[in-house]
């Protein structure tokens, strides 16, 4: 996806960049300069400068006098721009979703640093040799219009109802972590992948087309474009607080229970960084304890820290839409390894 660009603006002291992720390479940076640049996926940013990235960045500007520019994207499309700048680092700290973060580990991306508390992250959120940690926990899911829809579907095989024509869209697999989610579940959901592509060969009927971005979908589901997307938790249930007519709900095969899997917002240290110092500060940061007790109060999501306890309202509700909800734990290993060959399958079958 290639975006405008726009003007660096100051949001609470902290310079925003809304950049083409077309562009790749630059003059060399100062290494001693007071900024650190974050390539991250999108989710975590308020739109109304009210989102966990919004309270974080602001508090370490404050408490370091480093200011951060902040460049997102798809999961997937800001891995590619890393890679397109591998050889002259543009990046400092790279936060994408699985298998995407696995992806930018193995085509050496990341340098090793494990953060202060990611020894409190569980071994299933961060590699085993440093490059990455999750720093925002976080589960694949749907949204629905609760005004449009008077019920909440339940299966997969719902929307292949003619009454959702046109009004189903989901997030395009590959270039977007969440789009690339709703593969990996209707895989594990379908028994495999040959019975998951012949599902969604059937869905691209009612399916509106491709988007590379996830947090675009939900708007439209809001005011009723559209009555069914994909999305995750995080950034479905932050979104709702401004947009009413949101729903979340886990589809199910027609017989079986809803599921979902984690689906992180996992940060690394990019390799060669520019401002490899102001990385590891904004990383410590990112994993502190301030910080994660307002991943649930600020930010709609789940700690990734074992050690801190979400007990504030976000957290209570957040437990009870995750409740009844079944989560299994996807192989990344093999998903990183065959992700190309999925992607080409899921083309294959659905045209695309």
């Amino acid at each position: 996806m290639s975006r405008a660009l726009k003007p660096i603006t100051a949001v609470g002291g902290v310079l925003v960049l809304a950049v083409s992720l077309t562009a790749c390479g630059g003059a060399a940076a100062d290494p001693n300069a007071k900024v650190v640049t974050v390539y991250s996926a999108d989710g975590l940013k308020g739109e109304g400068g009210d989102g966990w990235y919004d309270r974080v960045f602001k508090d370490f500007e404050k408490q370091t006098g480093i200011k951060v520019k902040y460049v997102e994207g798809g999961s997937g499309e800001i891995v590619q721009r890393a890679v397109r700048e591998k050889s002259n680092a543009q990046a400092d700290v790279l936060v994408t979703l699985p298998p995407f973060i696995q992806q930018a580990d193995a085509k050496g991306l990341l340098g090793s640093y494990a953060p202060k508390g990611s020894d409190k992250v569980a071994a299933s959120g961060r590699s085993a040799d440093g490059t990455w940690t999750a720093v925002v926990n976080n589960y694949a899911g749907f949204v629905y219009n609760k005004k449009e829809l008077k019920t909440a579907p339940t299966t997969w095989e719902q929307l292949l109802d003619g009454s959702f024509r046109d009004k189903v869209q989901y997030s395009t697999p590959g270039v977007a972590g969440d789009g690339t989610a709703v593969l990996i579940k209707a895989i594990h959901d379908f028994g495999g992948e040959d019975a998951a592509l012949d599902y969604l060969k059937k869905l691209q009927a009612n399916n509106v087309g491709p988007s590379s971005s996830t947090s675009k979908l939900a708007p439209k589901v809001d005011k009723g474009e559209i009555h069914v997307a994909n999305g995750d938790v995080q950034m479905n249930y932050a979104q709702s607080r401004s947009m009413p007519n949101l729903g979340i709900w886990f589809p199910a095969k027609r017989g079986g229970k809803p599921t979902t899997f984690p689906l992180p917002y996992a940060a690394g240290l990019v390799k060669n960084a520019p401002h490899e110092g102001n990385a590891k500060k904004l990383l410590d940061h990112l994993l502190g304890a301030a910080a994660q007790r307002q991943v649930s109060e600020i930010g709609g999501g789940f700690p990734a820290r074992t050690d801190i306890e979400a007990t504030d309202a976000n957290a209570r509700a957040l437990a009870e839409i995750m409740k009844g909800v079944q989560v299994f734990h996807p192989d990344w290993k093999d998903i990183d390894e065959n992700l190309d060959a999925y992607i080409d399958g899921w083309k294959s079958a659905t045209g695309s």
